[in-house]
């Protein structure tokens, strides 16, 4: 049997590395600690794998997740073979976190680390009609791996002050403390609105990435995490 699909582009990669990108939409994680993962985001695995729901971890957490609405629960991923994560054929990128911390929109995140510590924070400015209200945050060391609709652009905020769609933010530094504004006026509300009423609103040193889509309006869809240093910290997104 000849096909162009059996080439050496779509062959599995074995580079040895723990996290790696098959393809730019598939994320290949070789087993040996555990992983978290969103549920639903397997597509393919290898060898002796287990999946099992990874609850919130503590009373506190698990009150931060009800009130988020949080529609993307995790799965603890174990064993020993390879696993193959995609989220609706989004652009994979890999970040390695030494001991900083990283911002990240829920609906961007694919899998991460079972040793980095994640947490569930609320945006301040954030009204209940503001959509993407809350973020979830990643500290320690370890890879996440998250997913864009599209290339992104990271945005540095510590020249002005920059402002971001709600459904476009996909990450941002931990340091940064963003508010949910308006950009809306009485004028154009009697006008019937200009479409883009909220942003978030970023100042300071630190970056943004930011996709060239917006996710489609959902209450549910409201997490994120958090960062450190741009250069440090976004490998293939500064490339």
């Amino acid at each position: 049997m000849q096909s162009e699909l059996f080439s050496q582009a779509n062959l599995e990669i074995s580079d040895g590395q723990r996290f790696a990108r098959q393809n730019p939409q598939l994320l290949r994680v070789s087993l040996g600690e555990d992983v978290l993962a969103v549920k639903g985001s397997m597509v393919a695995y290898q060898g002796q794998i287990t999946f099992n729901h990874e609850g919130a971890g503590g009373l506190n957490r698990m009150m931060k997740k009800m009130m988020s609405g949080d529609d993307q629960p995790l799965m603890r991923v174990s064993g020993q073979g390879e696993v193959f994560f995609a989220n609706e054929a989004g652009v994979v990128y890999l970040i390695e976190l030494s001991g900083d911390a990283l911002s990240v929109n829920g609906r961007n995140l694919l899998a991460f680390d079972a040793s980095l510590s994640w947490d569930i924070n609320r945006v301040q400015g954030a009204g209940m009609l503001s959509g993407g209200v809350f973020n979830t945050t990643l500290t320690g060391q370890g890879t996440a791996a998250l997913c864009t609709v599209g290339q992104p652009v990271v945005l540095d905020c510590s020249q002005q002050p920059t402002f971001v769609d709600l459904q476009s933010a996909v990450a941002w530094s931990a340091n940064l403390v963003p508010n949910v504004v308006s950009s809306m006026n009485m004028k154009s509300m009697l006008r019937g609105g200009s479409g883009e009423a909220m942003q978030y609103s970023f100042h300071g040193p630190g970056f943004v990435v930011v996709q060239p889509s917006e996710w489609k309006n959902d209450p549910n869809a409201s997490k994120g995490h958090s960062g450190g240093s741009a250069s440090d910290v976004l490998g293939g997104l500064f490339s």
